[in-house]
């Protein structure tokens, strides 16, 4: 018997509406939804392999335990429950709670009830040991929001943008920031086709900027120079709204002074890139009407990730792009209680340096939560407070986390590692106890999740008012014995005779700093999934009941608000000359960058380059995405690859200052010259036999990055793009397994 269900695809945050085709209990089929008014039919090949990772031979159908002989071994979830739970009471009993770390990553934000929940077992334990992806991502969006203050009514529409400038952005494939990540491939068509002139930073010509009116294709990491010399040209050439400045923006005095030496025949030497181009980019932004500028991971990842993002919201500012009194409220609250936005911005506020007090390098709690890069040393460094035991959900830290042998080296030390996991993926092998838990499609579904990432950066999230629900489409596997992640920690909460508060949203859009509410969790009774998925739309702005009733989602156009005008007596003002960030500035500027390009040790840059068919580890079990390439080439571009004497599939070692790893070149003339583009969250674990399955298996290449080298002083993050690195030849048999950098520190 065939069925087919209107469902959610939770495999990334896009939350793609999708039709799911069931079979005899089994999910069989997977396409985009015609009927939904959003996506209107959209899938990618990620949401259309569902039925494979649901049938995925290595798919973990029991949780796991570690055996004295190192094997994993079915155990019952309660058994598990019981056993982590003892484990852990005898931990804080002998260490204290701050010995718990939760780490939670990307793959956590589908499943709405389990983040907030594993966060509310974890301060019911007492523990503040709470890290997340974000650290190791994009941080520089939350930093640069708190320093110069965020626009109660959002950015302006991209529908109706004469320009829209992305830098190090590639949403075509990544689904994020800048497009609408709604079929984004079809909306950048749209918007070029009505007029609208796409601006390209990004050292590769990506299938995005294809599409670019204005390619700029600088040498990697030079962002913030960049940026700073679009400052320059619209500021010395009055492009910018001097009525929105006058009124909404403080600091323009020192900004333009600041960004007074990025003069355009400076930052074209430097970075590398056409003066005329880099002028008319500053003039096709500073006169256009309407518009934005969105960052992505590239320049996060590169050196001075929080001035980049900074600098780009001051342009977005001194232009004056954001939302006005009259215009609909673009990313307006559904599932979300209701907010008045207001054509005025919130206040700066404080970005680092409250909360807990990390004890490696002076590093704290910051707006982006804390500094995941040095969760590792947190478990290594002996002492009072050192982590004993770490709880991961939604993420596989042997695959993302910088420095890949310092993290494994941490998390072998654990007297607990929990991993919470589908299959055995590399942090899985390592950990005492692997908890195996539903698949999306057998999870109901909502989308809050996805209407909360406007609070996690710039034009990021549903840009229409709209919300779907779904049930769930197929039950577990018969024989299976599996739970949902919260269910996880909700029974190591009653083992522990805990009670957890969930976290819920109400607040989200009142202020950026709002507290979130807090919701009392009955230990005697378990909920179930749709009870907690009611609790955190209590107070929305549609009911949940309302949003039920729409199965292939729906727009609630009739009740989109619109932006109300500044409070008469508003004085709040945008920070535009924040000392700290135009003391980095400064610091750019007097950077040997001459030297930094002609270093003959490690002439090329390594930078990062995201998968159309996987988001970061995930998917690369799935045959039908891997089937084509199961590892992530070195990319090269032809004439480099001819100047080394190399051609496509000879194998290298790329040395950065701290390691090395072997990979398969591939050539990609859409590659400026002088670099190595590379997938990030491949390979295996940092050992022989890994390393002699790179031609399957990929290599890892956080294995290059030093945590303690390069980092940012805020948010921890270690230099992950942008990497100087150096190639050399891999005969037939020689160099793998070896993995050892150059010796030179680093």
């Amino acid at each position: 018997m065939s069925e087919t269900h209107p469902s959610i695809c939770r495999f990334c945050p896009a939350h793609c509406g999708v039709l799911v085709t069931v079979e005899d209990g089994a999910v069989t089929k997977v396409t985009g939804d015609p009927d939904n008014p959003l996506y209107l039919g959209y899938s990618c090949p990620k949401g259309r392999a569902l039925p494979e990772q649901h049938a995925n031979p290595l798919r973990l159908l029991h949780s796991q335990k570690r055996g004295e002989d190192g094997a994993h071994r079915a155990i019952a979830s309660d058994r598990a429950m019981d056993e982590v739970a003892a484990a852990l009471s005898d931990i804080i009993e002998r260490h204290g709670p701050r010995s718990v770390a939760l780490y939670v990553g990307t793959n956590s934000l589908p499943y709405a009830p389990a983040p907030g929940l594993a966060n509310a077992w974890l301060r019911a334990v007492g523990s503040p040991m709470f890290f997340t992806s974000n650290t190791i991502d994009q941080p520089g969006k939350q930093i640069a929001a708190a320093l110069h203050g965020a626009w109660q009514a959002g950015e302006q529409d991209f529908r109706t943008a004469d320009t829209w400038l992305l830098v190090g952005l590639n949403p075509v494939i990544s689904k994020s920031a800048g497009v609408p990540n709604q079929n984004p491939a079809q909306r950048l068509k749209d918007a070029v086709g009505r007029g609208m002139k796409l601006i390209v930073v990004d050292p590769r010509r990506s299938e995005t900027s294809k599409r670019a009116h204005i390619h700029l294709q600088p040498r990697p990491g030079e962002d913030p120079t960049l940026l700073a010399g679009l400052l320059h040209v619209i500021i010395a050439e009055e492009l910018y709204d001097h009525d929105f400045t006058d009124v909404n923006v403080e600091g323009f005095a020192e900004l333009s002074e600041a960004v007074r030496p990025f003069t355009p025949e400076y930052v074209a030497r430097r970075a590398d890139v056409p003066r005329e181009q880099l002028v008319e980019a500053a003039r096709v932004f500073g006169k256009a009407a309407r518009g934005g500028c969105s960052l992505g991971t590239g320049p996060n990842f590169a050196p001075h990730g929080n001035l980049s993002e900074y600098l780009s919201l001051c342009l977005n500012s001194i232009c004056g792009r954001w939302s006005r009194a009259g215009d609909p409220v673009l990313r307006a609250n559904v599932m979300l209680p209701p907010f008045t936005a207001k054509a005025q911005p919130h206040a700066p506020y404080r970005a680092w340096g409250k909360g807990e007090k990390l004890r490696v390098r002076g590093l704290t709690d910051t707006a982006a939560g804390l500094p995941t890069a040095a969760l590792a040393d947190e478990i290594l460094l002996p002492g009072e407070g050192q982590v004993k035991a770490l709880l991961c959900l939604g993420g596989n830290p042997m695959m993302a986390w910088p420095d890949q042998r310092k993290a494994f080296a941490a998390l072998q030390e654990l007297e607990l590692l929990v991993s919470i996991d589908i299959e055995m993926s590399a942090t899985a092998r390592l950990a005492h106890y692997v908890i195996a838990p539903k698949l999306t499609l057998e999870t109901p579904g909502m989308t809050l999740p996805a209407e909360m990432l406007k609070y996690f950066g710039h034009s990021i999230g549903h840009s229409k008012p709209y919300a779907q629900y779904a049930d769930k489409a197929v039950d577990p596997p018969a024989g299976s014995d599996l739970v949902e992640e919260w269910e996880f920690f909700y029974g190591l909460s009653q083992r522990m005779e805990l009670t957890p508060q969930l976290v819920g949203f109400y607040g989200w859009g009142r202020h950026i700093e709002s507290p979130p509410r807090l919701i009392p969790l009955d230990m005697e009774n378990k909920p179930s999934s749709e009870d907690l998925h009611a609790a955190l739309c209590e107070g929305s702005r549609i009911p949940l009941d309302e949003v039920k009733q729409h199965p292939h989602g729906h727009i609630f156009e009739e009740v989109a608000p619109r932006v109300e005008p500044r409070d008469p007596d508003c004085e709040v003002r945008f920070a535009a000359g924040h000392p700290d960030m135009l003391r980095e500035l400064d610091e750019v500027h007097r950077e040997d960058y001459a030297s930094a390009w002609g270093d003959a040790r490690r002439p090329f840059r390594l930078i990062p380059r995201r998968h159309n068919d996987f988001l970061n580890s995930s998917g690369r079990s799935i045959a039908k995405l891997s089937a084509r390439r199961p590892h992530n080439p070195a990319f090269l571009h032809p004439d480099d690859l001819n100047e080394l004497g190399l051609e496509s599939g000879d194998a290298v070692r790329i040395h950065s200052a701290h390691d090395s790893i072997p990979a398969l070149v591939e050539s990609d003339a859409t590659l400026r010259r002088g670099l190595v583009s590379m997938t990030h969250a491949f390979g295996g674990l940092p050992t022989e036999e890994d390393e002699a399955r790179f031609r399957e298996i990929g290599s890892n290449t956080g294995r290059l990055v030093s945590s303690e080298a390069e980092y940012d002083s805020i948010t921890g993050i270690p230099r992950m793009g942008a990497i100087p690195v150096a190639l050399e030849r891999l005969r037939e048999g020689e160099g793998e397994g070896e993995g050892e950098g150059e010796g030179d520190g680093g």
